[in-house]
């Protein structure tokens, strides 16, 4: 999940709308709408602040990633093993990526 979906699972999971999140974090409903539509990309420290004010605390792991020079018959039967939910988020993650990309270049 990105930091954008998280925030705003975490925000709904405790009742508030952006408006009440903003106020106890000292922000703006503005700025909090933009990291939940992914528009700005913040911090670990605005992560765990704006956590930390719904009462939660931020936890990262690492998991493996493609190993350099991996083959594409390597990638795909990594692929096959994931389940449909995994396959769906990792489908969503790459389109939001280049989503923003795109608009990047655009800004550009």
């Amino acid at each position: 999940m990105d930091a954008a979906g998280l925030i705003r699972e975490v925000r709904e999971r405790h009742g508030l709308d952006q408006r009440a999140l903003a106020r106890r974090a000292r922000t703006s409903q503005g700025q909090i709408s933009k990291i939940e539509r992914g528009v700005v990309s913040p911090s670990v420290s605005t992560l765990e602040r704006l956590l930390g004010v719904m009462g939660e605390r931020l936890q990262l792991d690492a998991s493996p990633g493609p190993r350099p020079n991996q083959s594409t018959r390597e990638l795909r039967r990594d692929y096959e093993r994931l389940s449909v939910e995994e396959r769906v988020a990792q489908a969503a993650a790459l389109s939001s990526a280049l989503t923003r990309m795109a608009a990047d270049e655009e800004d550009a």
